[in-house]
Order: C-alpha cells, then structure tokens, then sequence
C-alpha cells in the first residue's frame, strides 16, 4: 500500500550513497550512516518554514487563549454550541491549531519509510532487491557496520542471536538509551518555551503525550534498527539546536513584556519617589514660609493688644482753650426779620 512512500526513501537514500561513496568506501557503515543522517538534515531544512509556521501559531493560540476561556466559561453546559463559538473565533483570527502538529506529521512518514526500508535490507535474502535498491546496494548495507554493528541491525536481534555479538549489543542499546534521552529533553524544552496554555489545543494534547511516552520510546527502540536510530537521534539533535536558535532570535512575547514591565515599574517608582520627595521638600518649605507668615501675623497681633505706654510726667504746659464759634441763626445773616 505503501510502497511507493519506500520507493522514494530507498531511492534517496541510493542518490546519498553515491555521492558520499566518491570519497568514503562503498561498503563502510559510515557511507551508510552518513546517508541516513544527510538525509535526515535534508529533511528538517525542508520542515523549517514548517517550524516557524508553528511558533507563529503557538503565538496566535496564546493571544487568543482569554477569549477561549471566557466562552468555555459562557458555554460550559453546551459543547456543540462551544466548540461552534471557538472554531468561529480561530476562522476570524486565522488561528489553525492543528498547524503546530505539521513537522510532526510530515516527519512520520519518512520515519516508517527508513523504517521498512532498513527492516526489509535486514530479511532480505540472496539476490532480491529491495525497492529502490538492487542486490548489490543491499548486501553492501547489510554488511557495513559501525563498530561493530551492523545498519540493519536491532537490539533484540543481536541479544537473540546465538552466539551474542556484543558489540551489535553495546551499540544499539548505547543508541537506544541515546534517542530516548534525546526525545525526552526535545519535548521538554519545546513545552518550556511553547506559550500556549489552552489544554484543549490539539497541539498541547500531543505534546503531552510525547513528554509521558519519551521514557517508553526506549522500550520500542529495542526493535528498531540501527540506522532508524541514528535517524532519530539525529533529528532530535537538530531539533534542540533549531529551537534554541528561534527562540533566540525571536523571543516569545511574554519574555520582553515582562522586562518592560519591570522597567516600566521600576522607571515609575522611581519617579514616584522622587515625587513623593519633591512633595516632603515642598510641604516643608510650605510649612517653613506658613510658620513664618503665622509668626509675623501673631507678632502683630501682640503690638496691637500692647497697650500704649502711659506718660507718668504731668503735662506742665497750659492748656490753651480755643472758643468754637457759634452758628447764627437764619434771619441775622441774612438781615432779614424773624417771622
């Protein structure tokens, strides 16, 4: 059903095999190796407009997380009309939350096509070709090996096989407890630095679900081959260099609102302090020209309550007496008869 996806590995996988085979022998496990990890970074070059798209979308999630909660709030009793009501929201906003999960779902499929490619080098028996590959591709890859190990080689193959080979045994468990590590710490950090806090984002749910089968990823790779693990650790590689340089280059929102506010606090309680200072120097400079302008005012209002000195000397002087004069009547100044 899937053949056509294993025809476009194997095939890739031919064209990287070639063009490190100019100057690393053909049938060395670290052709082989380097062409799955080559085509690993091909890949994930490929998905970094992918990887941009999701942490827009995270952002866009976050902006709108308020505005989800209030209508779980307001539709709590009704899911259909709830679900209506925030698909409506994200079409306005062009929110998509399902575009965060792209890189994951468009890695999956070269995932299980390295996967059935390698598992199939592995069974293949004496002259049978395998997709993409003739029978001389594959026998060089079922005989390269990386110290010790072969590509296609599993854990559990090599601990069944009698007599044990420990060094396919050392290697693929040292690369099993690697990728497992390695997937562990990928989604860990990507959950520190994704802003979206909305549970019942698609995008959360599967990451969630990575953070708690990261550890049970190790049981799994116990079956996986050696080369699929060289992809995996790779690509988890890449991802925690590729998140560290993103978020460095464009820091989530919430960090630099932070540093603002704390500048914008600090710029504020700076100046009202100084404010408050100004205040206390006013009021006191207020309070001194008051006190001043009040003692004035009481001084004052002591002369005038004073009583003026009494002169205890008689005064020896006589008094002279001046006559006032006296108003005539009407009639004599004006020579007329009185009536």
């Amino acid at each position: 059903m899937l053949d056509w996806l294993y025809e476009i590995v194997s095939q890739l996988i031919v064209w990287i095999h070639t063009g490190l085979s100019t100057f690393l022998p053909k049938d060395s496990g670290w052709a082989w190796g380097g062409s799955i990890i080559l085509l690993t970074v091909l890949l994930r070059l490929l998905l970094v407009p992918l990887f941009v798209k999701q942490i827009h979308a995270s952002r866009k999630m976050q902006e709108l997380n308020p505005k989800v909660q209030a209508l779980r709030k307001k539709y709590k009793n009704d899911k259909q009309r709830l679900n209506q009501e925030v698909m409506k929201l994200y079409q306005e906003n062009g929110a998509n939350p399902l575009s965060g999960c792209l890189p994951l779902l468009v890695q999956m499929p070269i995932f299980i096509g390295l996967f059935q490619t390698l598992k199939r080098i592995s069974d293949a028996k004496e002259g049978h070709d395998v997709f993409a590959m003739d029978w001389d591709l594959v026998k060089s890859a079922q005989n390269a090996n990386i110290f010790g190990a072969h590509i296609p080689d599993t854990f559990l193959n090599a601990w069944g096989a009698n007599p044990k080979v420990w060094s396919a045994i050392i290697v693929t468990g040292i690369a099993v407890v690697i990728s497992s590590c390695t997937t562990f710490f990928t989604v860990r950090a990507s959950m520190k630095r994704q802003p979206v806090t909305d549970d019942a984002n698609p995008m959360m749910q599967a990451q969630k679900m990575m953070v708690f089968l990261a550890p049970l990823f190790g049981l799994f790779g116990l079956g996986f081959p050696l080369g699929v693990l060289m992809y995996w650790v790779t690509s988890n590689s890449w991802t925690l260099a590729q998140q560290h340089y993103i978020y460095k280059r464009y820091p989530p929102p919430g960090k630099d609102g932070e540093a603002a506010s704390t500048t914008t606090t600090g710029k504020t309680g700076g100046k009202s302090g100084a404010g408050k200072a100004g205040a206390k120097a006013g009021a006191k400079a207020a309070g001194t020209k008051n006190g001043q302008a009040a003692s004035g005012i009481k001084a004052k209002a002591r002369l005038k309550k004073e009583p003026e000195p009494v002169d205890d000397e008689p005064d020896t002087k006589p008094k002279v007496v001046r006559n006032q004069p006296t108003r005539k009547p009407r009639s004599k100044r004006s020579g007329t008869p009185k009536r």
